[in-house]
């Protein structure tokens, strides 16, 4: 939702989609739940990403690329597969990769199946940032992300977010 944030409870989400005026488009019970959602979502980011930040001196979006890594293992991972993996151009993954292993998070080895190729892949202070950093994400998602929703509410929500994720994730193309 771009603009004001809706103060109504909105409408059902399975009403018509027959839009035929301004009102009924920003009162529209689809858009105002995706809006909720995207406004979370950019609300989140922006206190657990802040969080890492200040207490681990990483970005989120570096962060994310120690998860892979750290998921990966060794020999670690092509720039092509960060890339893919965080939606990223192969240009922007370099540029990120570069001031990761200007801060000592990562390095480049060659890749063992292929002598032109080079991976990426954590170093020990990459490790150890991904650890301590982990930690303090753990402990934020559970006040901001979980203890707002009713407890027996969470688990579910958890999977249905893993299934609009991989439902999104697969109407994306594969980057070449």
């Amino acid at each position: 939702m771009h603009g004001a944030e809706d103060q109504s409870g909105g409408g059902h989400v399975e009403e018509s989609t027959e839009i035929s005026s301004p009102k009924e488009a920003a009162d529209n019970a689809l858009v105002l739940a995706f809006g909720r959602l995207q406004g979370a979502a950019n609300r989140l980011e922006y206190i657990l990403g802040r969080s890492l930040e200040l207490e681990c001196g990483i970005s989120h979006l570096m962060f994310e690329v120690l998860l892979i890594l750290g998921r990966a293992g060794d020999p670690g991972l092509s720039m092509r597969a960060i890339a893919q993996e965080q939606v990223l151009t192969t240009g922007g993954a370099t540029r990120l990769v570069d001031r990761m292993e200007a801060a000592g998070l990562v390095e480049r080895a060659e890749d063992p199946g292929d002598r032109r190729g080079r991976l990426v892949r954590l170093t020990r202070l990459g490790e150890e940032t991904t650890v301590r950093a982990s930690r303090v994400h753990v402990e934020n998602i559970r006040r901001y992300f979980l203890a707002p929703l009713p407890p027996e509410d969470r688990e579910r929500f958890a999977d249905d977010l893993r299934i609009l994720s991989h439902s999104a994730r697969d109407q994306l193309p594969r980057l070449p």
